[in-house]
């Protein structure tokens, strides 16, 4: 098999200055909070658009890109959206989730309401795409979905917590009706329902830290 190929000759910055960019990195990602609690202030669809031109750029596999990417701004819509969301999540935390389950999200207080979905200026729906549909109804099989999609997610968190934004990953169970909402065809499967705005005046977050480095990495020299 033969294929193209084009140079690529990133910058190589000095080690110091690699190092001053990623403790820098480090310092705003650290920064980082889920947040349930929005600001209605608009935000420029400009601003949306390259953060999702940032998700992207995310890695996939065989660079299939499996993802779509819906942003919504149009009230009724999110106002649909959170009426069946809602609707799922009672039925979710009264019946279906387990015991274990509602002991680990205690510490976070959530619940069934979901008003980050109205609140929110925006809301990004992120799907997985199983595979590509060829014009001539066929079907392009997709690598690596799950994992491709979650990588873009993460670049798509990062790039809109880096503009000053705030997110909350919320993925309802079941979540098949973001499918018909939002008109995706069937080779599509929701991923993650992405709230973005700025925190309200007065946001909280649960008081909880992260694990230390020693409890996520091992170094092996």
């Amino acid at each position: 098999m033969t294929y193209k190929t084009v140079p690529y000759e990133p910058e190589r910055p000095p080690i110091d200055e690699s190092r001053r960019i990623i403790e820098e990195d480090n310092r705003i990602a650290d920064a980082r909070r889920s947040v349930r609690m929005f600001s209605s202030d608009p935000i420029p669809r400009d601003i949306i658009e390259t953060a999702i031109r940032i998700a992207g750029t995310a890695p996939s596999g065989a660079h299939r890109q499996p993802w779509h990417f819906v942003a919504i701004a149009d009230a009724a819509m999110k106002a649909r959206m959170r009426e069946v969301a809602e609707a799922e999540e009672r039925e979710f935390y009264e019946k279906r989730a387990p015991k274990e389950w509602l002991e680990a999200l205690a510490p976070l207080g959530t619940d069934f309401r979901k008003t980050h979905i109205t609140d929110a200026p925006w809301v990004i729906v992120v799907f997985r795409q199983d595979y590509e549909a060829l014009p001539d109804g066929g079907k392009a099989k997709n690598y690596y979905m799950t994992e491709s999609v979650g990588i873009a997610v993460g670049f798509l968190i990062q790039a809109l917590h880096r503009a000053g934004l705030a997110t909350l990953p919320h993925t309802p169970a079941p979540m098949t009706f973001l499918r018909e909402i939002c008109q995706r065809p069937i080779n599509e499967k929701p991923y993650v329902l992405l709230p973005v705005g700025y925190p309200a005046q007065g946001c909280v977050v649960p008081a909880i830290g992260r694990k230390g480095l020693d409890e996520i990495a091992t170094f092996v020299l």
